[in-house]
């Protein structure tokens, strides 16, 4: 897999050098919580070691029960477990909650209850021979497009043929204020009301592509909650919709027949991620565009570079309004699935996106610590004002900054 595996060589050159100068004042005090290594949180360069010694206090931790819960705290998370392995769509949603949170303390009671929920997810992988216990579909598209209610009819189709469906759709957030409208849930409300599925908006927060650091963890959740398919709705159309497409199994996109200039939707950063490309809304006087952009879909993706040995990616037209193709959609979901897994390339490209989500936040925890760190704090306000008045480059402030860190980070 070619893109994980550069985004990963990507940044992960970048941050092993800034990892490398990380001072003994960033060191966690020892390795007694299962939440803290789950996280990645990381004592001076002894995590990113490879000692003997090292390995051993890493496997001890992963062993170790959390001992200082407290009570309160212990009953918490018993109850959350329970109610979530019981599939209360209730239990589900305060856990979600729970690893959305900012709190310190609660996100360390979320990586517990993570673990659990994982190592549950492990045994029922297990009985099920190795094979995932749910499909993961990532959906996204321009404004407009008609994605709640593709969504909405999919997954009423779908409850319909005994599948639990769990939808996480992702609300673009305001820069001004920060607010979210939370529309999503809203505009399904057939589906919403259903109790063989799930809707869960959350705020995009900032987050490029509208995919949060929690959406992965979300889907753990949905999952151990006996939600079989699990899709997610991200916000626009662009190259931050990598996100998405390395959390799932599959990439759909979705493109309304009349949008436009066809070279704008043809572009290689979106359309090579895809796995299936739906042309919504056909319809009506909509048909005929519907058509024509159906074609030169087609055309355009025999000019890329196939992504896997076992799909070719497909082209289809659908209608939410009518029900038409929607069926087909769904079977070409199956087809791919079944393909990916006799193939086991669905099992390796969980593997590896595992992999790039760890080390997205990894990037993300060492950037904190580096604007956290004394030297960096101190020389910021200085460094902001002289390049926002021009008297040095950005390039060189940054170079001045790192030199602080270092440095500091060297002294002993």
């Amino acid at each position: 897999m070619p893109q994980i595996g550069c985004k990963m060589r990507g940044f992960g050159c970048s941050l092993r050098r800034i990892c490398a100068s990380l001072p003994s004042s960033f060191a966690v005090p020892s390795f007694t919580r299962t939440c803290r290594l789950s996280r990645g949180v990381f004592t001076g360069s002894s995590l990113l070691g490879h000692s003997s010694q090292h390995r051993r206090n890493v496997s001890t931790a992963l062993r170790q029960p959390i001992q200082d819960l407290s009570a309160p705290e212990q009953r918490l998370l018993n109850k959350l477990y329970a109610g979530l392995i019981g599939g209360q769509r209730a239990s589900l949603a305060e856990s979600i909650t729970l690893v959305e949170t900012q709190h310190p303390r609660k996100k360390e009671l979320a990586q517990v209850l993570l673990q659990r929920v994982l190592a549950y997810r492990r045994e029922q992988e297990g009985r099920n021979g190795g094979k995932p216990a749910a499909f993961r579909v990532g959906l996204s598209g321009p404004p407009g497009a008609g994605k709640s209610s593709f969504i909405e009819v999919v997954g009423k189709m779908l409850t319909g043929r005994g599948h639990k469906v769990s939808v996480l759709a992702v609300d673009p957030s305001s820069c001004t204020t920060g607010g979210s409208l939370m529309g999503d849930k809203t505009r399904m409300t057939e589906l919403s009301r259903d109790m063989d599925a799930f809707v869960r908006p959350s705020p995009a927060s900032g987050t490029l592509g509208g995919v949060t650091r929690t959406t992965n963890e979300a889907i753990v959740l949905c999952e151990g909650a006996g939600y079989d398919i699990v899709l997610v709705e991200t916000v626009g159309v662009g190259q931050s919709e990598f996100a998405v497409a390395d959390m799932v199994d599959m990439f759909v996109l979705l493109i309304p027949p009349a949008g436009g200039d066809e070279l704008q939707g043809i572009k290689r950063g979106i359309i090579e991620r895809a796995d299936l490309v739906v042309v919504t809304k056909s319809d009506g006087d909509l048909v005929v565009p519907a058509r024509r952009i159906q074609t030169e879909y087609t055309s355009a993706l025999k000019l890329l570079r196939r992504q896997s040995k076992s799909w070719n990616p497909k082209v289809v037209r659908a209608s939410s309004h009518t029900f038409e193709g929607i069926p087909e959609v769904w079977t070409k979901m199956e087809s791919y699935r079944d393909a990916m897994l006799a193939s086991g390339e669905l099992q390796g490209r969980r593997r590896a996106q595992q992999r790039v989500w760890m080390w997205s936040l990894i990037q993300e925890n060492v950037l904190q610590h580096f604007q956290n760190h004394p030297s960096v704090r101190d020389a910021l306000p200085h460094l902001e004002e002289r390049v926002t008045k021009g008297a040095i480059s950005p390039g060189l402030a940054a170079d001045l900054l790192l030199k602080a860190f270092s440095s500091s980070s060297s002294s002993p």
